[in-house]
């Protein structure tokens, strides 16, 4: 037999080399365009929940040209504060003083000369209950407060004056909404590779979401602190892998 000729070796190496090549990039081409086929889906869970924890600003306000006079009215109405509330069952040894200031109108370089009370206190008595419904009913009936003669601020601390209802248990509905959400999410992805004439692969990139806490009743005007009713929501963001 006779000797190739090393030409002839080095262009069947050559030949070998570029199919070889050009296979690998006809494979490389299919996974890549295999690993682009994806679709993204979403999955929502929902529950309705109810606040478990009130907090209630009364901010009270008083105003005299005698500061211990005015001190004193604002103990009276203190006093009035708390028998109006162990009047509606709340307990009284969970409210907390806040917020005190005093505030000396002739010791304003800006003051009018028109100023006629030069003490003014401000002082905040904060209600916090386990019971919201027994906050919001109180709440309700404020008014016998002021025709008892307590004046109260608006100052916008903790919004607008109200009650602001809080629910604490999320730690406890998320592991059930995750997975709600994902099996909701999975199942919607099977529907579009059914839809598609595909098979559905493998996770490609996964979000689980924010959760949110949102009025049960939800109109313009109304926030989700002011209202006992809650709704809790997640929505998981999953794409998967499609097969041919």
């Amino acid at each position: 037999m006779k000797k190739l000729e090393p030409v002839v070796v080095g262009a069947v190496v050559l030949a070998l080399g570029l199919a070889a090549g050009g296979w690998l990039a006809g494979a490389g081409l299919a996974a890549s365009r295999a690993a682009d086929r994806y679709v993204t889906v979403k999955g929502i869970s929902e529950r309705d929940a109810q606040a478990d924890l009130a907090l209630w600003p009364l901010r009270l306000v008083v105003s005299d040209n005698d500061l211990t006079r005015a001190y004193a009215r604002l103990e009276t109405q203190l006093g009035l504060i708390r028998t109006f509330l162990a009047r509606q069952g709340i307990d009284t040894t969970l409210t907390e003083l806040q917020s005190f200031s005093v505030a000396d109108a002739f010791t304003n370089q800006y003051r009018n000369s028109d100023v006629v009370t030069r003490y003014v206190i401000n002082q905040t008595l904060m209600v916090r209950s386990g019971d919201p419904a027994g906050i919001l009913a109180a709440s309700q009936k404020v008014g016998e407060l002021v025709q008892a003669g307590v004046v109260f601020s608006s100052g916008q601390e903790y919004g607008g004056g109200g009650p602001t209802f809080v629910f604490s248990g999320l730690s406890d509905l998320k592991p059930q909404m995750i997975a709600e959400a994902t099996a909701r999410a999975r199942a919607s992805a099977d529907q579009f590779a059914s839809d598609s004439k595909s098979r559905l692969g493998g996770i490609r990139r996964a979000n689980q979401g924010v959760f949110e806490i949102l009025a049960r009743d939800q109109a313009p005007g109304i926030s989700e602190q002011s209202q006992i009713a809650k709704r809790v929501r997640v929505v998981s963001t999953v794409e998967y892998f499609l097969k041919d």
